[in-house]
């Protein structure tokens, strides 16, 4: 065998082994990036309408609550407490210390005080458990969905106060439809 065909033989070898070194690196790095950093999550339901629509694609942010605590008006992503594969998406109305009530007139109560936000899609119908006062705990958070008449939140004892340890992330991105890409609020 020629010195040429050797070397050729030994550049292909080469380039093969890069390529293998590259594709686990690429693969390494976007195991740990779902894992650590960032999720993609789809919308079922009509309960976060008018901000998320079913069949909406997400990015969860999953490494800023590492850093931070969440905020009200954020929307979070957690576990179904009877059901871990089945994730809620809803807005943080109340934060950890706080006592919320809803009165039958749809207005929501933060220690007392009304608290004046947009998000509610219409007036709350049903208080649910949220017609007496709901005291949180130190690592409590009270959540709706942004379609208030039709969702299943913290007004329901199966759903009920939400533990920071559950909570998976903040839905961070709308990546799909196309149409609506972009940060969600």
């Amino acid at each position: 065998m020629s010195g040429e065909v050797r070397r050729t033989i030994g550049q292909g070898i080469r380039s093969i082994i890069g390529t293998i070194i590259y594709l686990a690196v690429v693969f390494a790095v976007t195991f740990l990036f779902i894992i650590f950093v960032a999720q993609r999550t789809d919308v079922d339901g009509k309960s976060m309408e008018n901000t998320l629509h079913h069949g909406d694609s997400l990015i969860v942010d999953k490494i800023s609550y590492r850093f931070r605590d969440p905020r009200r008006f954020e929307i979070i992503v957690f576990p179904f407490r009877y059901a871990e594969d089945v994730l809620y998406i809803k807005r943080i109305i109340g934060l950890p210390g706080e006592t919320v009530q809803i009165d039958n007139d749809g207005n929501i109560y933060i220690n007392g005080e009304i608290l004046h936000e947009s998000y509610g899609r219409e007036v709350i119908k049903s208080p649910g458990r949220a017609v007496e006062p709901i005291v949180l705990g130190e690592d409590e958070y009270f959540v709706l969905g942004d379609n208030r008449n039709n969702s299943s939140d913290g007004r329901d004892p199966s759903v009920g106060n939400i533990h920071r340890k559950d909570i998976i992330g903040r839905a961070l991105l709308r990546i799909y439809p196309f149409a609506d890409f972009g940060p969600v609020h």
